[in-house]
């Protein structure tokens, strides 16, 4: 049978056998505004040189899907690298380490100048101009561990001691071969957009077109307080020997696990100690507010910053912004007509603001609790502050320049609570910080909710948005950054999510992040959670908190 049936946005096609999804995307390729990269053939991801023999359905992606937008920026890594080393030499190299404001921050292991910055722009765009394949090859595990001995790759060649698999896909581009955990483009003409800004200390700013500001390439915009605590993640992660996964994995193996929880647990527990000191010593301080994206551990976080408050003789009242949602039937509606939750007009500003005044009047005020079942406030709790307590205000909104306009700044400390994970996979491959709070999501929605996989995955995306719309363009107003990731809890995280990932059904249009998800926890040993103490941030989210 020499012609195929295929299906393409709910229309059929008939091809020859054989045909690539390249050929097949040629044809689509007008109805996009940026390159094809990918495809998902019978909901699994395909990459482009992948030929049709059977009827199949068949969903082009570019940089504009979540898959698409991965496969864009691991693939701009890989033309970066092969760029320095055709430049330099093999062995001058970059270290991904961490997202910074819609971008990567990246250092290298060499001095960078204006010329060289101007020269590794110009030969990347040359390696895109030339339109060079990018291409795929299984490849046996020991050889590929001597091929990056003898590059000096030690990341990769100890990441390797940790993978059982007889065989491992690299990528070729040139004459140089690489390890990425998620497919590859098949040609580089496929990656043309990105920007490249020299920062400090030797090190770069990879910008490239993001989902959440139009597929567009946002001017870089220095974030200091987040950039310092990303620094001081990594510092303190090379104090502790810990850089990558296999350095985590190494302790695992050899039992030395727990004093690392240990450690990390302490750590973080005495910067929240040493914050509420700092509170506590500013006497005109009466309001601590604290935000952050989904997952960040903001209300683990409130709690043990009172319990440390409480310590100094100071009684903090805790207020939830959720619960000053306007009444359902007055949530605003979003661009699709649905009730639109994550927008501040959804708070009643009015009442909360009004209330927090009064409070700091020293009035006894009945503050409202949403009941999400009525959608309506019900006035069951009694607040009334004493001279030297506190108000510990959470919500998403916190750090909104729009909220408590009335009151005194010198009376409010604003404070941002994200989870900057310290390690990376590998010099190539970072972890994301967005993946490290959808992990803690997915755990914690199947705990406390009933939730499967599938939900949290795919509204994840929203959540996304929101936080995009709402919260990180604020995060300059705090006052102090915190950080609440472990450095040892990818391992712990894998032992909960991994076997709720594996449920994921492969008809599920969830089936390909999930397997992205099982792919990234497969570079670390699981750790049992046996060690974390109750009132760890951590325990929000795997369950057996101190904190009710």
């Amino acid at each position: 049978m020499d012609n195929i049936k295929i299906t393409i946005n709910d229309k059929e096609f008939y091809v020859k056998r054989k045909t690539t999804l390249a050929e097949i995307a040629n044809e689509f390729q007008s109805n996009y505004h940026h390159p094809i990269l990918i495809a998902k053939v019978n909901n699994t991801l395909k990459e482009l040189n992948y030929e049709i023999t059977k009827p199949k359905n068949i969903e082009f992606l570019d940089l504009t899907s979540r898959e698409g937008n991965k496969i864009h920026v691991n693939a701009l890594i890989f033309i970066l690298v092969v760029s320095i080393k055709e430049l330099y030499g093999a062995k001058y190299d970059i270290r991904v380490q961490h997202s910074i404001d819609k971008g990567l921050y990246i250092e290298t292991n060499f001095e960078i100048t204006e010329k060289r910055l101007n020269d590794i722009k110009e030969k990347m765009n040359k390696i895109i101009a030339e339109e060079r394949p990018i291409t795929k090859l299984n490849v046996d595990r020991l050889e590929a561990r001597d091929y990056f001995s003898k590059i000096g790759d030690k990341a990769k060649v100890n990441i390797l001691k940790y993978t059982t698999n007889t065989y491992i896909t690299l990528y070729k581009l040139g004459e140089y071969y690489d390890y990425f955990y998620t497919k590859m483009p098949i040609n580089t003409k496929q990656v043309p957009e990105f920007d490249l800004t020299y920062l400090q200390n030797n090190g770069l700013v990879l910008r490239f077109p993001t989902v959440y500001i139009n597929n567009q390439i946002k001017d870089y915009e220095n974030h200091p307080n987040m950039f310092r605590v990303f620094n001081e993640c990594h510092a303190w992660g090379e104090l502790m020997h810990i850089k990558n996964a296999a350095d985590l994995n190494a302790l695992v193996s050899t039992g030395k696990v727990e004093e690392l929880i240990r450690i990390s647990e302490t750590k973080q527990s005495n910067e929240l100690l040493q914050l509420a000191e700092k509170i506590y010593n500013n006497k005109d301080l009466k309001i601590v507010l604290l935000a952050g994206p989904s997952s960040s551990g903001k209300t683990t976080t409130s709690k043990k910053l009172c319990m440390f408050l409480r310590s100094f003789g100071v009684n903090p009242a805790v207020i939830s912004m959720d619960d000053y949602f306007v009444e359902r039937e007055e949530t605003p509606l979003n661009e699709e007509g649905k009730p639109d939750y994550e927008c501040l007009e959804a708070v009643d500003l009015k009442l909360f603001d009004n209330q927090i005044e009064k409070i700091l009047k020293g009035e006894e005020v009945f503050t409202p609790t949403y009941n999400f079942l009525t959608g309506n406030k019900e006035y069951n709790n009694k607040i009334k502050l004493g001279n030297s307590d506190v108000l510990v205000i959470e919500g998403i909104h916190a750090l909104d320049k729009r909220v408590l306009t009335n009151i005194s700044k010198n009376k409010i400390f604003r404070i941002y609570i994200s989870a900057l994970t310290e390690l990376n996979i590998d010099n190539h491959n970072y972890i994301s910080t967005t993946d490290n709070r959808l992990l803690r999501r997915i755990i914690r929605d199947n705990k406390t909710r009933g939730h499967g996989v599938q939900r949290t995955i795919s509204t994840w995306p929203d959540v996304r948005s929101g936080e995009e719309k709402y919260i990180f363009p604020y995060q300059d107003n705090a006052d102090y950054t915190f950080n609440s990731a472990l450095i040892y809890e990818i391992g712990v995280l894998k032992t909960y999510a991994e076997p709720l990932l594996y449920a994921v059904d492969p008809s599920d249009s969830c089936y390909e992040e999930a397997k992205r998800l099982i792919n990234f926890l497969g570079f670390f040993l699981p750790i049992p959670a046996d060690a974390i103490p109750k009132d760890s941030i951590l325990r929000e989210f795997v369950g057996g908190s101190f904190f009710k």
